[in-house]
């Protein structure tokens, strides 16, 4: 396999330099051929994509880390998808590239990150280390990010906690795209939650979802493809099911998961992600999608528990006795096993993108 030129330096000064023209949403159609990247190919692609668009080489590395990440386990909607909004954000001021986050321990157990109007990716990077530090020495403990942005896959973040034998869950709040039970107006985000149980031999179980049916980013996907949506996802202006992905993206609403369940779920991710952290408000974010309005400056909490410690050691043990129990279910699987296998094959074989858009991503990084 032919590998991509060789990335941009990182010793060297950022690049300011126009960026190459392109949209945030540019259709991608099924007919494209394929051209197969390997993990280190993606990972290339977007760090050098977002150096060459303003974007800090601290903070190119991070988010380039978590879109192989994405791509790896087969969640195309926050891998290379959305490697093109992250650009425009930067390269037009809605998301500060340059942006050097802190962190403070206001209290025990208490980790405070400022995302600075940049990247979420960096700011967790930074908290993660004091929250473990955290948990570790009081049993459990929060990080709480403000002034951030789009964490691409929650699962992500909380998977590295569960790496270091914490029980970690993590809460993320979005611009608003969904409507109390009842209601039309958009309130609340899709506003995801994630969990990571660790193993003692296996990786961890990670359970991600989203308060609505499907994350936002699968309507943007469908309507760059051109392809309806299942009518059950969304909700058009008029609070009516659509099939049309655009209809729902403009003007009309995310359907909640579970009913009055899922828009219930998504006010409570709403009150520990924004509320909890002092990060905005869903209702009053700009969009992670456009270039409209500023910093959307959204929120994400994670809480790390040490299971040993509040388990009386039981905790392993306990999580096997219920993994087997589980899986002797005829028909049942552990969340994340289809991700995993994912995982498997994209190390040994590499990832797929149509040729059109790895020839827009490859002029996104100046190539």
């Amino acid at each position: 396999m032919t590998r991509p030129p060789t990335r941009v330096d990182r010793a060297t000064t950022p690049h300011r330099h126009d960026p190459a023209p392109f949209s945030v949403e540019e259709p991608v159609t099924a007919s494209d051929t394929a051209v197969t990247l390997t993990l280190d190919d993606v990972e290339d692609l977007a760090e050098s994509a977002l150096r060459t668009h303003a974007v800090s080489a601290p903070a190119a590395r991070s988010v380039a880390a978590s879109v192989r990440a994405a791509e790896a386990d087969g969640i195309r909607s926050h891998g290379l998808t959305r490697l093109p909004t992250y650009c425009a954000h930067a390269a037009c001021g809605k998301i500060d590239g340059y942006a050097e986050p802190t962190v403070a321990t206001p209290r025990a157990g208490a980790v405070r990150a400022d995302a600075a109007d940049g990247f979420a990716h960096p700011a967790i990077d930074v908290g993660l280390p004091a929250l473990i530090e955290a948990a570790r020495a009081t049993g459990t403990a929060t990080l709480a990010v403000h002034r951030s942005y789009n964490c691409g896959v929650v699962g992500y973040h909380v998977e590295r906690l569960a790496a270091h034998g914490l029980l970690a869950l993590g809460f993320a709040n979005a611009p608003a795209s969904m409507a109390p039970w009842g209601g039309r107006r958009p309130v609340v985000g899709t506003n995801p939650i994630a969990c990571a149980i660790p193993r003692e031999h296996d990786p961890p179980i990670v359970i991600d979802q989203s308060s609505s049916v499907v994350a936002k980013s699968e309507l943007m996907v469908h309507r760059q493809a051109g392809e309806p949506i299942p009518e059950h996802w969304a909700l058009d202006g008029n609070g009516e099911p659509t099939t049309d992905p655009a209809a729902a993206l403009e003007g009309g609403t995310m359907a909640p998961a579970g009913g009055r369940k899922g828009a219930t779920l998504a006010l409570m991710v709403e009150a520990l992600a924004a509320a909890a952290t002092g990060a905005t408000l869903g209702k009053d974010a700009s969009s992670f999608a456009d270039e409209a309005g500023g910093s959307p400056r959204t929120g994400q909490l994670f809480l790390a528990v040490d299971p040993q410690a509040t388990s009386g050691g039981a905790f392993l043990d306990r999580v096997e006795a219920l993994v087997a129990a589980w899986t002797a279910e005829e028909g049942a699987r552990l969340p994340g096993e289809g991700r995993l296998a994912a995982r498997e094959r994209a190390a040994s074989h590499g990832v797929t993108v149509p040729a059109g858009q790895h020839e827009r991503l490859a002029a996104l990084a100046g190539r």
